[in-house]
């Protein structure tokens, strides 16, 4: 039987979206800056409802890579602020035209960027994709409904309540915004089979949640995938690059999927540059997994396994492996990426070509971070999550990714004949 609050919720957010994909875009600019300023407002109440969450996780015994994923502190609250404020300036792809040519008999023919209609967004720890999402969202005319992790219930409630009370002050029809405050497992499975009202559905989180989605929705679905990223340092690579990259690849921030779980290493450069990288690593706190022969070179590293090399740990934890070649390298990713974020340092034209042609994923990079895979970092502002999948959407996926089109047809009496 149907959670009643789905029910109710899927009906609202229906009739909400039918509006929504009507609103004129000074009407939605509007909403997201009365949004922005009500997350500043109510500061004290979100981080109050936070450490409830924060706590409740402490007594769980809840890692700190998670614990990190979960805090809200003020600079983060004004990072969300900043985010819809962002959207505000970014063009508004409802209703483009995006080309026109004509047909038969001369009639008029143009494709119209529309909403998608109603988006489900299950996701996990972090409070702060409740706000990039519904930001996404209303600005390209959707409803959303959220589902956010139970470790983040709290937070995830008082948020909503406020940006949804602030988007109805500015015109935005009730329903638009909503969470789905059930944390029953069986709820979240109900969901996934909304097609009464969902029109899409978008997991966010790790391996486990993206399966099951995909595995259980009968709602089409966006996939966002996990991130197994990778650095490898070629036999050509400025090695003094190389290091800070890695550095900040893994240490930046280990907690989110853009991260680098394992370093390759060129065996020609592999004696100049593990024993310096690996020292660096060690006391920025990240635990090094290698293969024998990295361990000769840099005993601290622990054997590393099979298992190891398919992680996305999400964690200060790396693997490390030597290679004798470019081509085992991309053999290497072929066999573990998640065709999420892969990088090359090298100064060499020919191999960045070929990892740039032959690697298979949403980003790859040369010389640069895989940290910079990321809506705001790309140009799109936020983003509700990096698409791993090859259908409709790949990458940091913006407001473009949140519409779909419709071909609009003008004519003057033409019949087919």
């Amino acid at each position: 039987m149907l959670c009643e609050e789905l029910k109710i919720k899927g009906q609202l957010a229906k009739e909400a979206s039918i509006l929504l994909s009507t609103l004129s875009t000074e009407t939605k600019n509007q909403a997201l800056a009365a949004m922005a300023e009500a997350l500043e407002r109510h500061e004290e109440e979100i981080l109050a409802a936070n450490q409830k969450d924060i706590d409740r996780a402490k007594e769980k015994g809840i890692g700190n890579a998670m614990l990190d994923r979960l805090l809200l502190t003020p600079s983060r609250i004004k990072e969300m602020a900043h985010g819809l404020r962002a959207l505000i300036a970014l063009p508004d792809p409802v209703g483009e035209i995006e080309a026109v040519w004509k047909g038969a008999q001369a009639i008029e023919i143009g494709r119209m960027r529309v909403p998608l209609g109603v988006i489900g967004i299950i996701y996990e720890a972090r409070p702060n994709v409740t706000v990039d999402a519904a930001g996404l969202c209303l600005k390209t005319g959707n409803a959303v409904i959220l589902r956010g992790g139970s470790e983040a219930l709290h937070s995830n409630i008082t948020i909503t309540r406020v940006i949804s009370q602030a988007a109805e002050s500015a015109w935005i029809p009730r329903g638009s915004i909503q969470l789905i405050e059930n944390p029953d497992r069986e709820v979240a499975v109900q969901l996934m089979k909304l097609n009464e009202y969902l029109d899409v559905l978008i997991p966010r989180g790790g391996a486990g949640l993206i399966q099951t989605v995909v595995q259980n929705s009968t709602v089409p679905v966006i996939e966002t995938g996990i991130g197994n990223c990778h650095v490898y340092v070629d036999s050509e690579a400025d090695l003094a690059m190389a290091e800070e990259i890695i550095i900040n690849a893994k240490c930046q921030r280990p907690a989110v999927c853009n991260a680098a779980e394992t370093l390759l290493v060129h065996e020609k450069v592999a004696a100049d540059f593990i024993p310096k990288a690996g020292k660096r690593l060690r006391q920025l706190g990240v635990e090094i997994r290698g293969c024998n022969r990295t361990r000769a070179l840099f005993p601290e590293a622990k054997a590393v396994t099979e298992e190891d090399y398919a992680a996305e740990f999400l964690d200060l934890i790396l693997a490390v492996k030597v290679v004798d070649s470019l081509d085992e390298a991309l053999q290497h990713i072929r066999t573990f990426g998640t065709k999420h974020s892969e990088a090359i340092v090298t100064e060499s034209y020919r191999n960045s070509r070929r990892f740039l042609k032959e690697v298979d994923a949403a980003a790859v990079y040369v010389n640069a971070s895989t940290r910079f895979t990321d809506g705001f970092q790309f140009g799109f502002g936020a983003e509700i999550g990096i698409s791993t999948q090859k259908l409709h959407a790949r990458g940091p996926m913006g407001l473009k990714e949140l519409t779909t089109i419709k071909y609009v047809i003008q004519g003057d009496g033409q019949v087919r004949k």
